[in-house]
């Protein structure tokens, strides 16, 4: 082999300008020029500030493998990763990658002499610097640098914009052509713009037609109406729709006339007013809101995982709103304290819609279990079966399952207490000559309460709570009836039993289940077939359904917020005092039942010759006989020390030095209503396809959310909204929201805030082979 040639230039022998970079290669500079050498002969040639060459021949280097990043590294007094970057610079855009680009602004200042002369003009009609800014696509404090350089001050008597009573209206305004060629005419034009919209702001009539009509050409670019709504002259933004393909999720627009039905919209303007000056104003939230909860997005931070933009196009604007703007909306509105009062119009509305659900009413509550740090009052969790600090809201259903009002508990008070303001509440909404059942499980049982809903006119249906004598088998009989289009076949016993005394007579209906057990229902309804109470009375498993389905679909049970107020003070509460005199009185009980126990069996092994008298016996154990009598003297006193002691007392009378938290309900309240009106808009479609959809029953709803989420194109066509869909997973699928999507046409039905008339339809699927 033979062996490699060595080096032509020895390193001893280099100039002192020679870089050394490893044995096989090194750079010179001379004058202006950087020479690169690869063993002695010249590679490289190049101006020593040009930066792209300089990075160029560090690449090559590297690259051909004359030496490592770290020897070309501290011979070019650089860092890896410099390199590192030149070289994926280098592969994405050639040697134009590697030409340093211009920092600051791109295309000069932003601020020119034409935009100087318009901000001194906006300035003197006494515009603020943000609305210059809005108009002019500038910040602040730009605006407010440039005034500052112009040595602008503010006249001695401040300006006010002056809103004249005016016949004219808001004209249209014509979009400029930013790509003129004659630079004059565009200027002039965009000065003509600026102009004829600040002469706008003067000759609005009122608010209410600025809220008709949108000012910016734009629909992607809402800069005007956002700067009328900082003026304080706009308070809800007018959607202004863009045709568009494939937008996603839009879908969900097939809510909107279920949605317009629940009077969602016109409870919420009645009740709450608006939201004051602004853009996103109570209807936008609203249907912010509404749409969020049918998407699934379940909270406000939710948002931060889609496009602004893209749930922005759904509403008609630039963009939806950001998370902390939804908070503040709502915090805007848990301040009027309205949410009851928009509940009862809401259930007031779907009360009217639906007279033929409410033959029956469920009631049961449903607790939200508090894991925070605060003190607060607890609650029985079913499904862990331990006390927690929670919340619990009393939900009343209709015989369908679909919900009707909330009532949130004072306290974690039982349904046995909250019973009576419940069907109060109920009975003002659906009237006082209405008839009215009522169905719960074992939680309200209490027979004095029948005694009093009973004189009331309310009829009642709902578990026997207690141990019973079993029914022999044999006075079962198998019974059969069609209820709501279904076979229902139960082996039942009916019978009348007593209660308080012989005071209260009901009607019992035993069912035998297959596996043996009896399940006793009791009810006041003498009227009815025993299957048909049997069967309602196991209905009451569709609100359970509700609220699983709430739960993992709509997060019902998450907090909006940890918001937490001082408790009600003056609040009736159990008396601890009696529990401890109870804790005491069963401890006497438990040590009586042993002394009994041992006396009777020293008694037993009493030996007669011995202590033949019984005399003799109570003298020999005199001591233990004393102790017992002390003990029953004692429980004596205890019980009566209970009958004397309050039932209830105040809180306050109750804490040591403690405050005791509850959670803020107020909005709370107005999201938990919110979705509700949502889970009845999907209701309401999903009746909609029931008869064309055979299997509505099993997966009707998941095929309404598929439908809401779908993409789409949208189209804006005169006075028409035109929503076509993509086609769905198959094409009987498609054929079922097809349906739909027909029968919604038949409402007519107009988008919130516009005149545009909404009009569905479904792609048809493509050829499959």
């Amino acid at each position: 082999m033979k062996s490699q040639q060595k080096l032509i230039i020895e390193p001893i022998h280099s100039p002192a300008s020679t870089i050394h970079i490893n044995g096989k290669c090194n750079y010179r500079e001379e004058g202006e020029l950087r020479v690169i050498f690869a063993n002695g002969i010249p590679l490289l040639h190049y101006a020593r500030d040009d930066k792209a060459a300089d990075q160029y021949a560090m690449i090559h280097l590297v690259e051909t493998g004359l030496a490592s990043q770290q020897e070309v590294a501290k011979a070019f007094n650089c860092s890896r990763l410099t390199i590192f970057r030149a070289i994926n610079k280098y592969n994405e855009g050639g040697m134009v990658g590697l030409v340093p680009k211009k920092r600051g602004p791109k295309d000069g200042s932003k601020v020119n002499q034409a935009k100087t002369r318009r901000i001194l003009a906006l300035k003197e009609k006494g515009l603020t610097n943000a609305a210059i800014g809005g108009r002019l696509g500038l910040k602040e404090d730009t605006v407010r640098k440039a005034l500052k350089r112009l040595g602008w001050s503010p006249p001695q008597i401040a300006k006010q914009i002056d809103l004249a009573v005016r016949e004219q209206k808001p004209c249209a305004v014509e979009p400029v052509d930013a790509s003129s060629s004659d630079p004059i005419s565009a200027q002039t034009n965009e000065s003509a713009l600026v102009e004829t919209d600040v002469a706008r702001y003067e000759i609005v009539k009122d608010l209410s037609e600025l809220e008709q009509v949108s000012y910016d050409p734009d629909p992607s670019n809402r800069v005007v109406d956002r700067a009328l709504a900082r003026l304080g002259l706009l308070q809800d933004a007018v959607p202004v729709f863009r045709s568009g393909s494939n937008i996603a999720c839009v879908g969900v627009l097939l809510s909107i006339p279920a949605l317009i039905e629940s009077g969602v919209f016109t409870a919420a303007h009645r009740i709450y007013g608006g939201l004051g000056a602004s853009f996103y104003g109570l209807r936008t939230i609203l249907v912010t809101l509404l749409l969020m909860a049918l998407l699934r997005i379940k909270r406000s931070e939710g948002l931060k995982e889609h496009s602004a933009a893209d749930l922005g196009r759904l509403l008609g604007l630039d963009r939806v709103c950001e998370v902390k703007t939804l908070r503040r909306k709502l915090d805007h509105l848990a301040i009027k304290n309205q949410a009851v009062i928009f509940g009862q119009e809401l259930a007031k509305t779907r009360i009217q819609r639906r007279e033929g659900t409410l033959g029956f009413l469920y009631v049961d509550g449903h607790v939200r279990v508090y894991n925070g740090k605060r003190k607060l009052s607890k609650a029985y969790v079913t499904q862990k079966r331990l006390a927690m600090p929670a919340t619990t809201d009393y939900w009343v259903n209709d015989q369908q399952g679909d919900p009707v009002f909330v009532v949130t508990a004072p306290a974690n008070e039982g349904l046995v207490k909250m019973l009576p303001a419940v069907l109060r509440e109920a009975r003002s909404l659906i009237g006082e000559n209405r008839p009215l059942t009522v169905v719960f499980d074992r939680g309200g049982w209490s027979p004095k309460l029948f005694v009093q809903l009973i004189k009331q006119g309310i009829d009642i249906i709902t578990y026997r709570k207690g141990k019973t004598d079993l029914i022999p088998v044999d006075h079962f009989y198998q019974m059969a009836e069609e209820i709501e289009g279904k076979k229902i076949e139960y082996r039942l016993h009916d019978r009348s039993v007593a209660f308080l005394k012989g005071t209260l007579w009901l009607r019992q209906v035993s069912r035998l289940n297959p596996s043996g057990h009896q399940t006793h229902v009791i009810t006041s309804r003498q009227d009815l077939s025993a299957l048909t109470i049997a069967y309602r009375m196991f209905e009451r498993w569709r609100q359970e359904n509700y609220f699983k389905y709430m739960a993992e679909e709509y997060a019902l049970d998450a907090l909006v917020d940890y918001d937490i107020e001082e408790d009600d003070l003056e609040r009736l509460v159990p008396n601890p005092k009696r529990k401890e005199i109870n804790r005491e009185r069963n401890k006497i009980k438990a040590e009586l039942t042993e002394l009994h126990r041992e006396y009777g069996l020293k008694a037993l092994s009493n030996k007669e010759a011995k202590r033949p008298t019984m005399r003799g016996f109570k003298i020999a154990n005199s001591a233990m006989g004393q102790k017992i009598e002390e003990l029953k003297h004692r429980e004596l006193d205890l019980k009566t020390l209970y009958k004397q002691t309050p039932a209830r007392l105040p809180l306050k009378e109750t804490l040591d030095n403690q405050t005791v938290y509850r959670l803020k309900r107020e909005k709370k309240h107005l999201t938990d209503l919110i979705k509700m009106v949502a889970y009845q808009a999907e209701t309401d479609l999903l009746s909609l396809i029931r008869n064309g959809y055979a299997r509505a029953d099993d997966e009707g709803r998941t095929l309404i959310q598929s439908a809401l989420k779908s993409s789409g194109d949208i189209e804006v066509n005169g006075n028409e909204l035109r929503i076509t869909l993509n086609p769905l997973s198959s094409p009987h699928r498609s054929n079922a929201i097809k349906v739909l999507c027909e029968q919604l046409n038949t409402t007519n039905t107009v988008f919130p805030g516009t005149k545009l008339r909404l009009v569905y339809d479904v792609k048809e699927h493509g050829h499959v082979t």
